[in-house]
């Protein structure tokens, strides 16, 4: 899978939207996607309904996926059942938390209006999460030159100009571009410069 959540399949499993957050760290997440219904956005929002989601709740205490009608966490607000006013019936939790990045998760809520998620399709949901936060992993083989010199692509050098300010060969600065293209999986500089900038690396 690429870095990219599947919006194909995700409109097949969670018609009614989903909110995916992938690598939060200390509060905000390296990237989202949400495709939930405006008004419930809105509402959600506007309410404050982050403090008394259940299912945000499970997700920081928990790692792995479940349907919305087992989380076992008290509702006390009737967020989830304000939830079906935007066809939001049946849904499911999905959370990944990597021990091995800082303590960063991944987590996801999709929705279907038809019926309960079958165990199939939980397990579906579940490993596409973990496989978008593995693919949003910082890579740790990156030289100091390359990212040098991706800095200095991100900053709308050309390779003659990088070349002649560094005082080394185009073909090297070629060479080091392609190297971290490979290591970023991007298809160009100015793709692995953006992507290198997204992951905090320079």
């Amino acid at each position: 899978m690429n870095r990219l959540i599947d919006p194909d399949m995700l409109d097949r499993l969670a018609p009614a939207g989903f909110y995916v957050a992938i690598r939060v760290g200390f509060a905000f997440p390296m990237v989202e996607h949400n495709h939930l219904p405006a008004g419930w956005i809105r509402e959600y929002g506007a309410s404050g309904f982050i403090v008394h989601d259940p299912a945000m709740a499970w997700v920081y205490r928990n790692s792995g996926v479940t349907r919305c009608s087992t989380l076992g966490i008290e509702d006390a607000q009737g967020v989830l059942e304000l939830a079906k006013n935007y066809g939001l019936n049946f849904g499911a939790v999905s959370s990944y938390l990597d021990s091995c990045s800082g303590g960063q998760r991944t987590f996801g809520f999709f929705f279907r209006s038809d019926r309960e998620y079958e165990e199939g399709e939980l397990e579906i949901l579940h490993a596409s999460l973990i496989n978008a936060h593995q693919a949003y992993a910082r890579p740790t083989k990156l030289t100091a030159a390359e990212l040098e010199t991706l800095s200095l692509v991100k900053n709308g050098l050309l390779m003659k100009e990088i070349a002649s300010l560094l005082g080394i060969s185009e073909s090297a600065i070629k060479q080091r571009l392609k190297n971290a293209r490979l290591k970023l999986n991007a298809k160009t500089g100015p793709q692995a410069a953006a992507t290198a900038t997204m992951l905090g690396m320079i």
